[in-house]
């Protein structure tokens, strides 16, 4: 498994209201051949990408955020949360970034917003690798439904309940043991009152409606895409990445990774981080 590699302090930006938490990693020998964007998904942070940010950023800058609601961005505010506010927010963020078409990596509801972003607020982007997306119907598992249904219960646990709820919930999310380390670092933005309201309410308003336009413009994708997917995902079923790939395009392959669950980023850091960076300096000389 990777070593713990915490990113570099965050530095917090204004986005239409909302704090978000950026990081950005550069090459320090060379001129960055590239830019790429790393979304993350939920219930994890920009954290869950460092080990392949590190990597990256030998080359090209590497630019991540942590979403309203989630790790470093986790605050008293209250903005929304849905997955239309963060395409928007996405939209926005590269805007201040001032990128112009770089190549986006991301995995879960990342995939959705940054899809959302592509397709229906207009953004360019040169390359986009989906990994085990939210995207297809169905999504949402029966813990989902059951924090809309009683978030004000969950709310209220007893830290310690909901932290032990917290930690199973992330470690079911994977099929190689990551490590208690790990699962700790996960987990741990999780674990403040402000957290704990954070962790619910961003499951309570996470909703299927949201990507269905996105999966009525897939064929609408106006860049080259891959979908990665682990073979072993206990959320999304690896069926869907052969159902995505079609929707997208005859171009788009779809690459496996045999013992990964749904936590592709840590579990199968190695073959991913692999894959990408050919990926990527494939599309640069093409």
């Amino acid at each position: 498994m990777p070593d713990l590699n915490p990113l570099p302090p965050p530095r917090h930006v204004d986005v239409d209201g909302a704090d978000v938490a950026t990081y950005v990693l550069e090459p320090t020998d060379r001129r960055p051949v590239g830019d790429v964007v790393l979304c993350h998904g939920t219930p994890w942070s920009a954290a869950v990408w460092a080990p392949m940010a590190e990597h990256l950023a030998r080359e090209r800058r590497v630019f991540l955020w942590d979403m309203p609601g989630y790790g470093a961005s986790i605050s008293d505010q209250t903005p929304p949360l849905d997955l239309e506010a963060q395409r928007r927010r996405l939209a926005a963020l590269l805007q201040h970034w001032e990128l112009r078409a770089p190549d986006v990596i991301a995995h879960d509801i990342g995939g959705a917003v940054a899809l959302g972003a592509h397709l229906l607020e207009s953004v360019e982007l040169s390359s986009l690798y989906l990994l085990d997306v939210v995207t297809l119907d169905p999504w949402g598992s029966p813990f989902f439904r059951l924090v809309a249904q009683h978030r004000e219960v969950f709310e209220a646990l007893p830290q310690n309940l909901h932290a032990a709820l917290v930690r199973e919930y992330v470690t079911g999310a994977t099929r190689v043991d990551i490590g208690a380390d790990w699962i700790e670092e996960l987990s741990r933005p999780w674990s403040s009152p402000e957290g704990q309201r954070a962790f619910y309410r961003q499951i309570a308003e996470l909703r299927p409606a949201h990507t269905r336009p996105i999966v009525d413009h897939l064929d609408r994708t106006r860049c080259p895409v891959r979908v990665g997917w682990g073979e072993r995902d206990p959320w999304i079923p690896f069926q869907q990445a052969a159902e995505l790939a079609e929707r997208l395009g005859a171009d788009v392959d779809v690459v496996p990774f045999p013992d990964a669950g749904h936590l592709v980023p840590l579990e199968a850091t190695g073959s991913l981080t692999h894959d990408v960076a050919t990926w990527l300096e494939g599309l640069r000389h093409s």
